[in-house]
């Protein structure tokens, strides 16, 4: 059974850096996409990144380009992402994601193509 762990939020100013992990365990993740999405009190989920487990390939969306970093460690099952410069508008439960993928590219980004979800971390900016 396939099993998605967040951990790494908390609270923080406005400018700061946080580092998200999600560890990943019950199966083989060659051929998937890992990836995070959010969602915002009273909004829509949103993706945020996508990272090819085999290849290493990235995907960001406009919002975080620049500022977040999503990684992986293939020894530790573990995928990472690295959030920088955070904007009060950034504050969400982030969702650890993954995908069963034939070829990685072009990457999924709509959440309906990933099969399995983390509990969710809750991130917080303050102004």
């Amino acid at each position: 059974q396939v099993q998605l762990v967040e951990s790494g939020g908390g609270l923080v100013q406005a400018g700061g850096s946080l580092r998200l992990s999600c560890a990943a365990s019950g199966r083989t993740f060659s051929n998937y996409a890992m990836g995070w999405f959010r969602q915002a009190p009273g909004k829509e989920r949103e993706f945020v990144a996508t990272i090819s487990w085999s290849v290493g390939n990235t995907y960001y969306a406009d919002s975080v380009k620049g500022r977040f970093t999503i990684s992986r460690d293939n020894a530790k099952n573990t995928v990472y992402l690295q959030m920088n410069s955070l904007k009060p508008e950034d504050t969400a439960v982030y969702y650890c994601v993954a995908a069963y993928i034939l070829v990685s590219i072009p990457l999924p980004r709509n959440g309906k193509k990933y099969d399995y979800w983390g509990q969710g971390t809750q991130v917080t900016v303050s102004s």
